[in-house]
Parts: C-alpha cells; sequence; structure tokens
C-alpha cells in the first residue's frame, strides 16, 4: 500500500509549508497594521510590496491545508497554490531586480526569497515534484 501523500517525507513539506505560512502571515500583519512606530514603513509607503507579502501569505496558508488533506480536490487545490507560488517567488524575484526602488520594504519572494535563504525559490519544486509523484487515483 502507497504512503499517504501526507505522511513521512510529506509531513516535512507540510511543515515547511507551514512554518512559511505562519511567518510570511506574521510579517504581512506586522508590516501592514498601521502602528505608529517611526522607524516602521507603513502601508502608503510600499503598498506594492506588502500587498504581495499578504498574498505570500494566503498562498502559503492554501497550500500548507491543501497538501495536509488527501482528497482529490485538495491535491488540485494544492497543486495550483504550488504553481502560484513558483510563478510568484520567480516573478517577484525578477521583478525585485529589474525595479528594486519599487520594492523598498522586503518580501517573502524579493530576490528569490534572499531574505529566507532562498527557500521559498526551492520549495514549490520540492513541492511539484511531491504532488506529481502522489497524483490521485483515478476513479472507475
Amino acid at each position: 500500500m502507497k504512503t499517504p501523500r501526507n505522511r513521512g517525507i510529506g509531513m516535512l513539506i507540510i511543515t515547511a509549508y507551514g512554518v512559511f505560512a505562519v511567518s510570511s502571515f506574521a510579517r504581512a500583519g506586522y508590516q501592514i497594521v498601521p502602528l505608529p512606530q517611526e522607524d516602521k514603513v507603513q502601508f502608503a509607503d510600499a503598498p506594492l510590496a506588502l500587498t504581495l507579502s499578504a498574498f505570500a501569505a494566503a498562498v502559503y496558508i492554501i497550500a500548507t491545508l491543501a497538501l495536509a488533506r488527501t482528497t482529490t480536490t485538495a491535491w488540485k487545490v494544492a497543486m495550483v497554490a504550488v504553481l502560484i507560488e513558483m510563478i510568484g517567488v520567480i516573478g517577484v524575484g525578477a521583478w525585485t531586480l529589474v525595479q528594486p526602488e519599487l520594492f523598498e520594504v522586503a518580501t517573502v519572494w524579493g530576490g528569490f526569497g534572499r531574505d529566507y535563504g532562498f527557500i521559498p525559490l526551492i520549495l514549490p519544486f520540492v513541492g511539484l515534484f511531491w504532488l506529481l509523484k502522489h497524483r490521485p487515483a483515478h476513479s472507475p
């Protein structure tokens, strides 16, 4: 019998996504919530970067929840989330190199995940590999 997608190595992948879900959500929340601090960049100062941080957090949360489930629908949702993550980290990473002035505030995907040890660049490839390896069985 085949090991379920959310067991074994799958648990490590889900844990990695969970860590990024929590950390990116906390970072986006801290960056976006209007706290009166002189040294904190406010949302009005960097709306693009902060919106992208919140979007990345949402993608990681959805991916984590979908990866943790074993239904066919969850597999499809996880696949879409991981592909969006892959496009996002590559797209935002390239964008931060081309127009760094738009990204005065760091984002999870900025610089291809440089602030997070480039794990955001590697994680979607690992997630995609794992999902493709554990495709749901087709019903007759």
